[in-house]
């Protein structure tokens, strides 16, 4: 199969690790995050560093929000976002950290302040179906695992970035101290042991679900109409759809609000889909050119 046709660079793929060669494979593994239960706690960012040995990158508070970490990046593989977010007193009680009026509810009722809810989404690398950070890497360094999880080998990468720009989610990033790419692996160490990935070990709300990634999309489907039966009516899955702009993701996410809410591309596709045409173009122009030349040349010899 070319590397340019459907299905290799965009579109519908149900069995990513046949796709990248595995014959034989467990099923598709991922993460599904449920953020009406995630508390902000950061436990899955302290176990993700731990047992990769991920290096601090400082403690650098914004002054904006009690978020530390600001983004994921080469030295910060999940990232618990905290989204502060006005209440209007029509929102459905799920227990979420929050803070209620500075007075009384009249007073409240008056000034127009009924307090703040904490919007928290603990992101992480989305191991897209087709991942384009995998596509334009020239070294090989990225590789897709037999568990449809895509991987970074630090001992092959050569520091290019190209990888930088393709991911549309702005996940992967080079480590400044070393000059190479990083970012979640999903554990792949533990998962060829049984394991489950730190992070969703370390969760204590069990917003963070490890899994078969086509179990794990019911299980969100169930989830998402259970919110929507409480009356939750903003809640809405993100990346759990095979058929969007990068083949559905192998960490998907139940949101309370819009994706941009949470810093998320509200409609991402993947940066390399155009690349079969480009290149097609490019070809097509350079034999052209070469048409052109034998012709002036043989026109020079009469």
């Amino acid at each position: 199969m070319s590397l340019f046709s459907e299905g290799r660079l965009w579109g519908r793929l149900d069995d990513v690790q046949h796709d990248a060669g595995y014959d034989e494979h467990p099923p598709r593994m991922g993460f599904f995050t449920d953020t009406s239960v995630c508390i902000g706690c950061k436990a899955c960012e302290v176990a993700c560093k731990e047992w990769n040995e991920i290096p601090e990158n400082g403690y650098l508070l914004t002054g904006m929000s009690y978020d530390n970490t600001g983004a994921l990046g080469a030295s910060t593989w999940r990232h618990v976002a905290f989204v502060e977010k006005p209440l209007t007193g029509q929102e459905t009680d799920l227990g979420m950290p929050g803070l209620g009026p500075p007075a009384g509810e009249s007073q409240a009722a008056e000034s127009g302040d009924a307090g703040i809810q904490w919007l928290m989404s603990s992101d992480v690398c989305k191991h897209c179906t087709h991942a384009a950070c995998l596509d334009v890497c020239p070294t090989g360094a990225l590789f897709r695992t037999e568990f449809g999880t895509v991987v970074v080998q630090p001992d092959v990468c050569n520091g290019c970035g190209y990888c930088v720009p393709a991911c549309p989610y702005g996940v992967i990033d080079v480590r400044k101290e070393d000059g190479r790419a990083f970012k979640c692996t999903l554990c792949y160490d533990r998962l060829k042991e049984g394991q489950q990935p730190a992070c969703a070990q370390a969760c204590p709300t069990e917003s963070i679900q490890f899994g078969e990634v086509s179990e794990l999309r019911l299980r969100a489907a169930n989830r998402l109409q259970e919110l929507k039966d409480q009356g939750v009516d903003a809640a809405q899955l993100y990346g759990a759809d095979p058929d969007d702009g990068v083949g559905g993701d192998g960490a998907f996410f139940l949101l309370l609000d819009e994706p941009e809410v949470y810093g998320l591309p509200p409609d991402p596709i993947v940066t390399t889909r155009d690349l079969g045409s480009i290149w097609k173009h490019v070809g097509g122009a350079a034999a052209a050119v070469a048409a052109l030349g034998v012709a002036s040349f043989l026109g020079r010899r009469r």
